[in-house]
């Protein structure tokens, strides 16, 4: 298995200016997640304030679900079609004004609205701003960049989750401040990105001696048309990044939306353990994270993703094997899942899709595989709750053979696709060229 950089490119400190980037493009995960977990705690207050129905409240959930789904799928395009910097400002500053009518929200019918307009630009937000960073920063240090946003997702779901529980006194206007403040954060970013200045890197490179950003993609001829998603070497990495994601991410959003349910009705738990042990591991996910970052440029990267992987097919395996009834058993599956998730999951989900895509047309093809996957996790989200009344045994040993296919398809990732990564090939022929000139 290749590297992907050469080991002292790896450990090369990567300028401010560079994690400025990430910063401001890992906001769109920050918001993201900080998005699902406002509306998930927010849901029973406005049930009483809005007089809500289950159904309309179950709907409310589908429809931040699919609108950020679409929102990838066509945010993504949009970028490459129009420029990845025009979407990259206009779609942070569309969600502050969705979320503001969250916030200020006076009936439903405004709140639903406040939601269909945040979660489209939410998920227009992802794609793109994933793009942005791989477009505006060197090849040894993308690994590094583009895993950070992974870390501002989980830290978006630490602070909203912190805040809910600070202001959960406060009925309404508790909710307010919980998603205030996801008003205010747009808001900063929106401003810090209009004076960003990003696309203008490459010379920045050479000047340092750097290789060229250039010559480590590739373009399609046909530019930015849609055909480009048949060529092979965009189809073949798409088709494998979205297998990976969706099976692995099938079994990540079960435990995400129905861990705490899962607990209680499954396991035993009492609301409070099993609503501290969702929130206790939230650290552990940050560290782990922060740990995936400082690999995500090196040898190691893919092969610690070996390793975690089976760890995590071991962690649902532990669960199925008590069919959840046996809450140490539960504990044990939640210790040694949130120590290998991020080490075989989403962030390497977003590393490997920005190695392997085109640049031409890399924010349609990740939008297209993010918003796919995130559908299939809505469908299966529906009928979870059904599966688990029927035999909670049978949805967890579902995940453990959606865990194994998830590895194995990493596994072809890393050992087919990487090592002939445009990324990969590019770094390697410039450090060659550089070696022989000098």
């Amino acid at each position: 298995m290749s590297e992907t950089t050469t080991p002292e490119l790896a450990k090369q400190r990567i300028p401010a200016k560079y994690w400025k980037i990430a910063a401001l493009s890992g906001m769109a995960s920050y918001l993201d997640s900080g998005l699902i977990i406002s509306v998930s705690v927010s849901l029973a207050i406005w049930a009483t304030s809005f007089d809500l129905s289950v159904w309309m409240l179950g709907s409310l959930s589908a429809i931040l679900t699919v609108c950020i789904a679409v929102g990838s799928l066509v945010g993504g395009r949009l970028a490459d079609l129009f420029g990845r910097r025009l979407v990259y400002g206009i779609d942070i500053l569309v969600y502050a004004i969705g979320a503001a009518m969250i916030m200020l929200a006076p009936n439903s019918t405004v709140l639903f609205i406040g939601v269909i307009i945040a979660g489209l630009a939410a998920g227009a937000d992802l794609p793109t701003s994933l793009a942005v960073v791989s477009d505006s920063v060197p090849v040894w240090a993308r690994g590094r960049l583009i895993a950070f946003t992974q870390v501002m997702w989980t830290i978006g779901i630490a602070v909203t989750i912190a805040l809910s529980l600070a202001v959960s006194t406060m009925g309404q206007l508790g909710t307010r401040i919980i998603v205030g403040h996801l008003v205010v954060a747009a808001l900063v970013t929106w401003v810090l990105r209009s004076r960003l200045k990003i696309g203008q890197e490459t010379d920045a490179l050479e000047e340092a001696g750097d290789v060229d950003a250039a010559t480590t993609t590739i373009s399609i001829s046909n530019g930015t048309s849609l055909r480009n998603l048949l060529d092979r070497r965009v189809l073949i990495p798409m088709l494998a990044t979205f297998a990976f994601y969706v099976f692995w991410g099938l079994g990540a959003n079960t435990f995400g939306q129905f861990g705490t349910y899962f607990l209680v009705t499954v396991s035993g738990a009492s609301q409070t353990t099993a609503t501290f042990l969702s929130f206790v591991f939230i650290p552990v996910g940050i560290v782990t994270a922060l740990l995936f970052v400082r690999i995500s440029d090196t040898k190691w990267r893919d092969r610690v993703f070996i390793v975690a992987g089976l760890l995590q097919v071991l962690a649902f395996a532990i669960g199925a094997v008590t069919g959840g009834a046996a809450l140490m058993a539960m504990v044990l599956f939640m210790i040694v899942y949130n120590l290998s998730n991020s080490f075989a999951g989403e962030g390497n989900y977003k590393v490997w899709s920005q190695m392997l895509l085109p640049g031409d047309v890399r924010g349609t093809a990740q939008g297209i595989t993010y918003a796919v996957a995130r559908g299939v996790f809505a469908a299966a989200a529906f009928v979870t709750p059904a599966l688990l009344a029927f035999s909670p045994t049978l949805l967890l040993w579902s995940l453990v053979v959606l865990m194994v296919l998830s590895w194995l398809v990493g596994l072809f990732i890393t050992r087919r696709l990487i090592p002939v990564a445009p990324a990969v090939v590019g770094l390697r022929e410039g450090l060659a060229v550089d070696a022989t000139q000098s």
